[in-house]
């Protein structure tokens, strides 16, 4: 399993970007190919103060190779593009092989 993690930092209009990215951006995104899965949220919370973090997306793929295919991929390039559409306060995109702890 492979996964690419996407989070975002405060947006300038928190109200506009919850709107666009849940009615406009996943949709999008769930048409990545090879996605197995993916999870998001809104509610992001830190453990002492204030989060630098408004969401957070993550997706899973069956290997780095397939992520890396499904982001040169023309939908996962429509997803890059988008990204100006809503997030006002940028991306951190990152993306790694979790290991389970046993």
């Amino acid at each position: 399993m492979y996964r690419l993690t996407v989070l975002y930092p405060q947006p300038a209009d928190p109200a506009a970007f919850r709107s666009y990215y849940e009615s406009v951006h996943l949709p999008l995104t769930a048409k990545l190919p090879g996605l197995q899965s993916m999870r998001h949220s809104l509610n992001i919370a830190a453990a002492q103060g204030d989060s630098p973090y408004f969401a957070i997306w993550e997706g899973e793929f069956d290997s780095a190779e397939a992520m890396a295919a499904a982001m040169a991929s023309e939908e996962g390039q429509a997803l890059i593009a988008d990204l100006p559409n809503y997030a006002t306060g940028g991306a951190e995109i990152i993306h790694y092989e979790p290991l389970e702890d046993a």
